[in-house]
C-alpha cells in the first residue's frame, strides 16, 4: 500500500503540487521528532507519519520520546496545548493562538536550522497538525523552514458512511437485515482495505465512520439471556470480534469515532423463529420481550465496546411518529445504554446520535434530554439525492428547530439516488451545499454517503476488468466534502485554481486541462440535480433519476405517489411539469425556475461539459483508463440531458392537448418523443459495455421508472424497449384518433371482479360499492361516486373508530391468488390512515401495495377523494394488517385481474380529462 498522503490509489493522486526530486540522503540533516513520554496514540500515528514523509524526502529520522522539550536545530516538537510541554511550546512561540481555542484546531510554526513546533488544541489537533506539515513536505521535498499557520475546522463532525447492506436481499430476509459474516461481508474482514480507507478519512480530516446495518448486534455481541439470538457461528462471531476491535482501534489513531447505526424494530431471525414473531412489523406495538432483548443488547455492547458511538432511527421498521417512538428511545434505548456504562463503572456516556427519519425527533428529544446529555440529531440535506443548496420550506425549518436544541446537529448527504452511477466532482455545488447547511440549516456537522452504488460497497458499478474500489474512483467526492467541511467560506477563484492543480495532476495534464476538467465535472453536476429537482417523483431512493422517466410519470405524476417535498423543500421556488401546462394554456404568469428553462439549461450543461472534457483529453499522460471513464460519464450525462429536455417538452405539448383537444398538440410531441428515444438509445450504447448497473439497490423497493423487482430493469439496455414501446404506443394512439371509426379517445373498460375469499371473523360484514352504500358499520359516511372499474366489489365494513384506535386487522381464507384493494384518503387529516410510504417505510412495498392502481377511485361524504391499493396474497389464511387510521377496504379480487393504471378524477375539480391511455 502506499503512502496514505497518495491516497493509496493507482490512478487517482489527490495530494498536494507534485514534489521536486528529493536530494540524496547525504545532503539533508538528521531530524530528531519529539514527543513526551506518554503521548496519545494520535501523536504518536502523526510523529510516525512525519518521519515517513521526511524519510522519503531523503532525511533520516529518530522519534524520542521523552518530557524535557528544548528548541534545538533539527528538531520538530509535538504536544496538546493542555500539556506542560504544550504550554512550554506556546511560550516559546509566543502567545496562544485562536486556533487553539476550537476543538481540532492546531499551530505549526517552523523556523531555521530545520525547527519545528507543532501544539494541539487536543491529540487530534496535534495530528492534524502533523499532517499539514507532511503536505507541506511533500510539496517542496523538504522541511519547510519559515511557515506560520494555524487551523481549525467549521464543522465538529464530519464523517463518512459505510453500508454493511447488499444490492438485494438475503433468501428468507427481509431488508436491511445482512448479518456480518465472510459469505457476505468478504471486504470487511480485509484489514488491509480498512486501513486504506481509514488512511483517506484521516489524510481529508473525517473524524467520524458510521455503520449501517438493520441489526449489527446479533453479529457483535452475545447476549447471555438470549443465547440463541446470535446469527453467525461461533468462529465467524470471533472474527466479527477480532476485527471490529481492530477497526475501532486504528481509527481511534486517526481521531476517528466508529459509530454504529441500527433500525429499530428489528430482531434476529433466529430470536423472531423462537418466539414465533415476524423480524419486522412495522404496526405491532412494543412487545415486552422484544424490548428487554433489545435492552441487553445494546448493553452487551456498550460495555464490549464502550467508545464506539450509537446511531438511531426510530422510525421505518417501527410505526413512523407517536409515543411509541418516546417509548422506545426512552425506556429502551437509553437504559440499555445506561446499563452498559453502569458494568463498566463508568458515568463516561458515549454519544447516541438520533436520525430525524419518520419520527418526531423534537419531541423525542425534549423526553430524552433530561435522562441522557450526549446527544445528537441527524437529518437528510436533500433527501436521498443531492437537487439543491438553496433547501427552504418545512423541511428547512425542521433542520433550525434541530439545530436550535443546543446539540450538535448533524447533516446527513444521503444516498444520491439521483446521481448513481456517474462520476461526480461538482467543487462549486458541493461547497454552496455545505454553506447552506451552516446559513440555512444552521447545522454544524457532516456526514456524507458514498457518491454511487452505496448498497455494493466497496465496488463501483463501472464494467471493468477488475472491479474499482468506490474509495479510488470517488476520491473527488471525499475530498471535497470534507475540504468544505473544515472551511466552507474559502476564495472561489482559489478553490478552481486548487482544484484545477488537483485534477491536473492526476492526470498528468497542466494546470490548464485540470482547468477544463474542472469545468466538465462542474457542468455535469447541475444536471441531476435541476432533473430531479423540476421533473422528479421523488428525491427518495425508489426513483433512479438516470434511468429516465416514463411519460405517464410526466404528465400525471400524483398517479406514482408524488412527493411533494421535493419540490416544496429541496428545490428552488418554481413550477412542476404540470403546474407550467395549465399556467400556459390559461397564460398566467410563471414563477421561478420552470420546466421550460430547466429543459433548456441542461442542454447547455452537457454541451459545455463536452467542449471541456474534449479539450483536456490531448493533455492527459497519465491515469487514461480513468480518464476514458471520466469522459464516458460526461458524454452519458449529455445523453441523459437531451433525453429528458425533449420528453419534457413532447410532455407539455400533451399536456396542452389536454386543454386544447386540438390533435395538432399530439402531433408536435411526437418528434419530440422520438427524438428523446434517439438520445435514450445513444445512452444505452455508451453505458452497456461501462456500467453493470445504474442503481445499487435492485429490489422490489425501485419503482421509477420501472419496478426493480429481482435485479431486472437495472441498466439501460433493459430500459430502452420502454421506451420504445411507449412511443410506437404513442404513435398508434394518434393514427387511431385520426381514423373516424376509431372509439372516442377512450380505452375499452376492464373492471375488477370480486373473487370469493371466506373472512374468518364472523362480525365482520361486506358491503356494496354502489352509491349510497356506507363504508363503515359506525358511520353514516356514504358512497357518492366512484370510478367503474371498481363498480360492484364486495368490500369490507369496518369501524372507523376502531380503524383509529387499534389499526386494521382482517383475517380471511383464500383457495386462489387474491389482491386485496385498500382505498386511502387522498388528504393527510388527523384520524386517516396514510398511504404506503417507500420514503419512510422499507416494508411499503412488501405485498405490491405502494402503486396506486386506479387515482381518485372513489368519494365519499366531505372526505377527500380515494386512491386505491392493492396488497397481493397467495393461497392460504392470511391477515391484512394496517396501521392505525381509517382506510376503505374495498373488496378483493382475482390476482390475474389487470385493469389499466390511471387516474379516474373522482372529485378533482378542473380538468379531469384522462390521456394517460395515449401512452400505454
Amino acid at each position: 500500500m502506499r503512502n496514505f498522503i497518495y491516497l493509496c490509489c493507482a490512478f487517482l493522486i489527490w495530494c498536494g503540487s507534485p514534489a521536486s526530486a528529493a536530494l540524496p540522503t547525504s545532503q539533508k540533516e538528521n531530524i530528531d521528532i519529539v514527543i513526551q513520554k506518554n503521548a496519545h496514540q494520535r501523536i504518536q500515528f502523526g510523529a510516525r507519519k512525519v518521519a515517513e514523509a521526511l524519510n522519503e524526502a531523503g532525511y533520516k529520522t529518530k522519534i524520542q520520546h521523552q518530557n524535557h522539550f528544548q528548541s534545538r536545530a533539527n528538531t520538530i516538537l509535538i504536544a496538546e496545548k493542555n500539556t506542560p510541554q504544550g504550554a512550554n511550546l506556546l511560550k516559546l512561540e509566543g502567545s496562544g493562538n485562536n486556533s487553539l481555542n476550537h476543538k481540532e484546531g492546531f499551530l505549526l510554526n517552523s523556523h531555521q536550522n530545520n525547527k519545528a513546533v507543532i501544539v494541539g488544541a487536543d491529540a487530534t489537533g496535534a495530528l492534524y497538525g502533523c499532517l499539514e506539515l507532511i503536505e507541506q513536505i511533500a510539496g517542496s521535498s523538504k522541511l519547510p523552514q519559515s511557515l506560520s499557520l494555524s487551523d481549525h475546522p467549521e464543522m465538529v463532525l464530519r464523517g463518512t458512511s459505510i453500508g454493511m447492506q447488499k444490492p438485494t436481499e438475503l433468501p428468507g430476509r427481509g431488508m436491511y437485515e445482512y448479518p456480518y459474516t465472510p459469505e457476505d461481508f468478504p471486504w470487511f474482514y480485509d484489514k488491509s482495505l480498512w486501513i486504506k480507507y481509514l488512511d483517506m478519512m484521516v489524510e481529508n480530516r473525517y473524524n467520524s465512520l458510521y455503520l449501517w446495518n438493520g441489526h449489527p448486534f446479533s453479529s457483535l455481541v452475545k447476549v447471555k439471556e438470549y443465547p440463541y439470538a446470535l446469527e453467525v457461528s461461533e468462529e465467524t462471531f470471533k472474527k466479527n470480534e477480532e476485527v471490529f476491535r481492530f477497526l475501532t482501534e486504528e481509527a481511534d489513531k486517526r481521531g476517528i469515532w466508529v459509530i454504529q447505526m441500527f433500525y429499530n424494530i428489528i430482531i434476529p431471525k433466529p430470536f423472531a423463529e423462537k418466539h414465533g414473531l415476524a423480524t419486522q412489523d412495522r404496526n405491532r406495538p412494543i412487545i415486552p420481550i422484544i424490548a428487554d432483548y433489545t435492552r441487553k443488547s445494546i448493553a452487551a455492547f456498550v460495555e464490549k465496546y464502550p467508545n464506539v458511538g450509537l446511531l438511531v432511527t426510530l422510525g421505518e421498521a417501527m410505526e413512523g411518529t407517536g409515543q411509541d417512538d418516546v417509548d422506545w428511545f426512552t425506556e429502551t434505548i437509553i437504559p440499555g445504554v445506561k446499563d452498559g456504562l453502569r458494568a463498566l463503572k463508568t458515568d463516561m456516556q458515549p454519544p447516541i446520535v438520533l436520525r430525524a427519519h419518520d419520527t418526531d425527533a423534537p419531541r423525542v428529544m425534549k423526553e430524552s434530554l433530561p435522562i441522557y446529555k450526549n446527544l445528537y440529531t441527524m437529518a437528510k440535506f436533500n433527501g436521498e439525492a443531492l437537487t439543491t443548496y438553496t433547501p427552504r420550506g418545512s423541511w428547512a425549518e425542521l433542520h433550525r428547530r434541530l439545530s436550535r436544541i443546543g446539540t450538535v446537529h448533524v447533516q446527513n448527504v444521503h444516498i444520491l439516488a439521483n446521481l448513481e452511477p456517474f462520476r461526480y466532482g461538482s467543487a462549486d455545488f458541493i461547497q454552496k451545499s455545505v454553506q447552506a447547511m451552516h446559513d440555512i440549516y444552521e447545522s454544524n456537522a457532516i456526514h456524507i454517503y458514498p457518491q454511487a452504488s452505496y448498497w455494493d460497497w466497496p465496488y463501483a458499478a463501472d464494467k471493468a476488468k477488475d472491479r474499482l474500489y468506490q474509495v479510488d474512483r470517488d476520491a473527488i467526492w471525499y475530498k471535497a466534502w470534507a475540504r468544505y467541511a473544515w472551511n466552507s467560506r474559502r476564495d472561489r477563484n482559489n478553490e478552481v485554481s486548487y482544484w484545477s492543480g488537483q485534477l491536473g495532476n492526476t492526470f498528468g495534464a497542466g494546470q490548464k486541462a485540470g482547468e477544463n476538467i474542472l469545468k466538465a465535472y462542474e457542468e455535469t453536476g447541475e444536471i441531476a440535480p435541476k432533473l430531479l429537482r423540476r421533473y422528479g417523483i421523488t428525491d427518495g431512493n425508489r426513483q433512479t433519476l438516470t434511468l429516465g422517466m416514463t411519460m405517464t410519470q410526466l404528465i400525471n405524476p400524483f398517479r406514482y405517489n408524488l412527493f411533494t417535498m421535493l419540490y416544496e423543500s429541496e428545490a428552488p421556488e418554481g413550477e412542476m411539469i404540470i403546474e407550467y401546462a395549465e399556467k400556459d394554456w390559461n397564460k398566467q404568469a410563471h414563477i421561478g425556475e420552470t420546466p421550460v428553462r430547466v429543459a433548456d439549461e441542461v442542454l447547455v450543461h452537457g454541451r459545455k461539459a463536452i467542449e471541456a472534457i474534449d479539450a483536456a483529453s490531448q493533455s492527459v499522460t497519465l491515469n487514461k483508463d480513468e480518464f476514458a471513464r471520466l469522459r464516458n460519464d460526461v458524454y452519458s450525462y449529455n445523453e441523459l440531458a437531451a433525453f429528458y429536455s425533449a420528453k419534457v417538452q413532447a410532455a407539455l405539448s400533451v399536456l396542452r392537448y389536454k386543454y386544447s383537444e386540438d390533435i395538432a398538440d399530439l402531433e408536435r410531441a411526437l418528434p419530440l418523443l422520438e427524438k428523446s428515444v434517439v438520445h435514450y438509445r445513444k445512452l444505452a450504447d455508451l453505458t452497456k459495455d461501462t456500467y453493470l448497473y445504474a442503481n445499487s439497490l435492485q429490489t422490489k423497493h425501485r419503482k421509477i421508472p420501472m419496478r426493480g423487482v429481482d435485479a431486472t430493469y437495472k441498466h439501460w439496455v433493459e430500459v430502452l424497449p420502454v421506451y420504445e414501446k411507449e412511443l410506437a404506443h404513442f404513435r398508434r394512439s394518434i393514427d387511431s384518433m385520426k381514423n373516424p371509426a376509431a372509439a372516442q379517445g377512450t380505452a375499452r373498460l376492464t373492471v375488477y371482479r370480486n373473487a370469493p375469499v371466506k373472512l374468518l371473523n364472523s362480525r365482520l360484514k361486506f358491503f356494496t360499492v354502489q352509491k349510497g352504500a356506507k363504508i363503515y358499520a359506525d358511520t353514516s359516511l356514504q358512497i357518492q361516486e366512484f370510478a367503474p372499474e371498481i363498480a360492484g366489489l364486495k368490500g369490507v365494513q369496518l369501524s372507523k373508530k376502531d380503524q383509529v384506535k387499534n389499526g386494521t386487522a382482517i383475517e380471511f381464507s383464500t383457495s386462489r391468488p387474491v389482491k386485496v384493494l385498500v382505498g386511502f384518503y387522498n388528504e393527510k387529516r388527523p384520524g386517516l390512515l396514510g398511504p404506503p410510504d417507500l420514503e419512510h417505510d422499507v416494508s411499503a412495498n412488501d405485498f405490491g401495495q405502494s402503486e396506486i392502481k386506479i387515482a381518485n377511485a372513489l368519494l365519499a361524504g366531505t372526505y377527500a377523494p380515494v386512491n386505491v391499493h392493492s396488497y397481493s396474497f397467495p393461497v392460504g389464511k392470511h391477515t391484512l394488517k394496517l396501521a392505525k387510521g381509517a382506510c376503505v377496504i374495498l373488496g378483493f379480487v382475482d390476482a390475474g385481474d389487470r385493469v389499466r393504471l390511471y387516474d379516474a378524477g373522482i372529485g378533482v375539480k378542473g380538468n379531469k380529462k384522462d390521456i394517460d391511455w395515449l401512452f400505454e
